[in-house]
């Protein structure tokens, strides 16, 4: 018996399980393809459809590479005037996605089972016969499939599909640095001078009133190293101010409540906190003098500054950190250690650092 009357039967056979309501208006014969009946040409198309998902590997690969390899910083890697790491994740994730696409679309259409079928209109519920009918198509789809017997594109299907599952993971590196425990660290060292802010210059208890705030910076963030770099610059210069940036204000010593083990943390009556609220990381410094509060603009949380900057109004939940600060050589305002808090919203579950500074 030949393969196109084998070929003909099996088509008989599956066109017949469907009852047809009318005749046949005259469609055409039906046309098998090349791999249908030529066994050689049926095991090129898997092999080709298998390339193009190996194909799809490779540029996932390539994804990888790309993202650590290429330069995004301010003297960024350039191909023909365009970002070399956007144009290279561009092209290899987008053809990853168009080879898998490709493929398999050229496996439905070379290699699938091909024949035509009815489907009938049938009530908004399907009789209990349709259902299980579905189900056994659904199966019968697997099964004509040939994804249990054709296990070198399945495999490779897979492994395509599993690596490029792997680019939104690599991508979401873009959000920002691994936190690690930056979280819990600002530039403020032992030893730091305060520095006004956008001047960089040090400041000293003299050179402050009763009744004045003042924004200040480390001043590490105005210093360069032995080359005469910045030591801070671009992104990290910014990440630096947003952690670093603190106001000082000064007032009457009599008016200052100490926290518990804070009495050593003033000179003069100067106080130092976090410039960024602790709610939402807003920067903070509408000042109220004679009650000594400080409001952040953005929800109207109070803070107490004479009382360890404790919430007196609004929706923040805890007070702004204090950075302790002493005198150096020169009398000018510097911070004992990095804060003892983490600076910032408080969606974060903490308290203090520990012990150990870790």
């Amino acid at each position: 018996m030949s393969d196109d009357t084998t070929l003909e039967k099996r088509h008989d056979a599956a066109s017949a399980v469907v009852e047809e309501p009318i005749a046949n208006p005259g469609l055409p014969a039906h046309v098998y393809r090349p791999t249908d009946i030529d066994p050689a040409a049926e095991k090129r198309a898997e092999r080709q459809i298998a390339g193009l998902f190996v194909f799809a590997m490779l540029c996932v690969v390539g994804f990888a590479v790309s993202y650590f390899v290429f330069d995004i910083a301010d003297n960024h890697d350039t191909v023909g005037g365009l970002g070399a790491s956007t144009l290279a994740l561009g092209l290899t994730l987008g053809g990853a996605l168009l080879a898998i696409g490709i493929g398999m679309i050229q496996w439905a259409r070379k290699l699938m089972n091909d024949h035509e079928i009815v489907e009938m209109r049938h009530p908004g519920r399907s009789s209990d016969e349709d259902r299980e009918k579905v189900v056994a198509d659904v199966l019968q789809g697997a099964e004509d499939s040939g994804i249990a017997r054709r296990p070198l594109i399945r495999n490779t299907l897979l492994g395509a599909l599993g690596l490029v599952g792997i680019t939104p993971v690599l991508a979401l590196r873009d959000l920002g640095p691994l936190p690690g425990d930056s979280l819990y660290h600002t530039p403020w060292t032992e030893g730091m001078r305060v520095a006004v802010d956008v001047l960089g210059t040090p400041i000293r208890p003299a050179d402050m009133e009763i009744g004045s705030l003042v924004n200040g910076q480390p001043m590490s963030l105005y210093e360069e190293n032995e080359e005469g770099e910045p030591l801070y610059e671009g992104v990290d210069l910014q990440v630096a101010k947003s952690k670093g940036s603190v106001i000082l204000v000064k007032m009457e010593p009599g008016d200052i409540i100490h926290g518990k083990g804070r009495d050593n943390w003033t000179v003069d009556g100067v106080l130092c906190y976090s410039k960024i609220c602790t709610h939402v990381g807003c920067p903070i410094s509408l000042y109220e003098r004679t009650t000594h509060h400080v409001l952040c603009p953005c929800h109207q949380s109070t803070f107490d500054l004479a009382d360890s900057a404790k919430v007196v109004f609004g929706p923040a939940a805890r007070p702004l950190p204090q950075l302790p600060l002493a005198l150096d050589d020169e009398g000018y305002l510097i911070a004992q250690s990095d804060f003892i808090e983490a600076v910032g919203p408080s969606f974060w579950e903490r308290d203090t650092l520990p012990e150990d500074g870790s």
